[in-house]
Parts: structure tokens; sequence; C-alpha cells
């Protein structure tokens, strides 16, 4: 309890510094919200946040799944062959040079504008933080293990089921707790290249009309 009470009081005072700075410079509610005035924003829009909100919590859930799955089949074909290892690593890291917003425009052309291209963006933006993760589990193994079950005549499949498998599952969550995180951001972006629902088109229409305190709210969620 000890530990969360100092970044308890820092959010604390960090909002009790905002509201007195709005109040006293009376920064118009358009360009800087109050914290009290964005509560306010999320109670009197909160059956409309939460309309937009379902849509894109089903999409970046389905993306994550998605990304889950390739990540592990990645992680393990990297694991099992060097030669994958040398191939395909190398174009992991390529990969997050490259903002995927700028693919939007080629997945809405072949896809159209539908489900799946939101689900591609969503899986692009996640498998990287699992796949890195679960393949460093995977290293991390202690050799000296690795030898005594060799020496006992236990086969690769083995290994990995019982040693390789469980000892990287605590990576393997912490790159899925970064992962689920950009889901939900890789969702509200997905939503821009074309929905009738979600946040993502909530944040733009609120944006447009310059109501900033609902576009706090949103970002608050």
């Amino acid at each position: 309890m000890k530990q969360h009470i100092f970044p308890i009081l820092f959010g604390f005072l960090v909002l009790l510094t905002w509201q007195f700075s709005v109040s006293f410079f009376h920064i118009e509610q358009w360009i800087l919200p109050s914290p009290i005035q964005i509560i306010d924003s999320f109670w009197q829009s909160r059956s409309l946040i939460f309309f937009h909100l379902v849509p894109t919590i089903f999409e970046a859930s389905i993306g994550l799944i998605g990304a889950i799955f390739i990540s592990i089949f990645i992680a393990i074909l990297m694991e099992r062959s060097q030669v994958m290892k040398k191939i395909i690593y190398p174009f992991l890291i390529i990969s997050q040079t490259i903002p995927f917003i700028i693919l939007a425009p080629l997945l809405t052309l072949w896809f159209g504008f539908g489900l799946l291209p939101k689900i591609i963006i969503i899986a692009l933006v996640c498998f990287f933080p699992i796949t890195i993760n679960l393949f460093d589990g995977f290293q991390g193994v202690d050799p000296s293990i690795l030898r005594l079950l060799n020496s006992m005549g236990a086969n690769q499949k083995q290994i990995f089921r019982l040693v390789k498998w469980p000892a990287s599952l605590p990576a393997f969550f912490s790159g899925l707790r970064i992962a689920a995180a950009y889901s939900i951001l890789g969702a509200v972006v997905s939503e821009w290249m074309g929905a009738d629902r979600g946040l993502g088109i909530l944040l733009i229409r609120s944006t447009k009309s310059y109501l900033t305190d609902r576009v706090f709210a949103v970002i608050g969620i």
C-alpha cells in the first residue's frame, strides 16, 4: 500500500494544480477544461461514451487475441530454428520503424471499411512486445537445467513443454500487459480509417465540435 501513496498524492497534486490554474487564469473550456468540467462532461455523456466504447473494446480484444497467436507462433519458430531467427528477427525490428497508420489507406483499399482492416492494424501494433518478451523468456532458461535434462535423455519437445514454456510465462504476461494497452490505442487509430461507432469516431466528432472536455473524458477512459 505504501508504494502507491506517493503516485496517488502526486496525481492529486497535479489535478489540484490543473484545477487552480484553469480557474485562476480563466482559461476557456474549449482550450483546456478543468478536471471538474471533464468529470461533469463524462457524467453527462456517459451513455454516449459507453455506446462507443463497446465496439472499440471488441475490436481491441479480437486484434489482441490474433496478435497472441501470431506472437506465440513466431517466438516458437525462432526458438526452434536459428536459421528462422536470423531471418525473422531483423524484420521484427524493422517493423517497429514503420508507423502503422500509413498502412491504413492500403488496408482500406484492399479490405474495405469493415472489421478486418481494423483487426490487422491492432494485431500489427500488439504482436511485437509479446513476441520479443516470449522469445527472451525462452532464451532466459538456465543452461545448466537444459544440460541436465539432455543428460537424462529428454528430447526437445519435452524440454520445451516442461521447462522453456513454463519459464517464459512471466515474460509472456509482461509483454501481454504492454500489448493490451497498445490494443486500445490501435483500435482507436484504426477507427479513424472509417467507422460509424467507436471511441476514435467519438474523439473526431468531439474535436470538430470543440467539445474538449468530452475529448479529455474519452481519453481518461
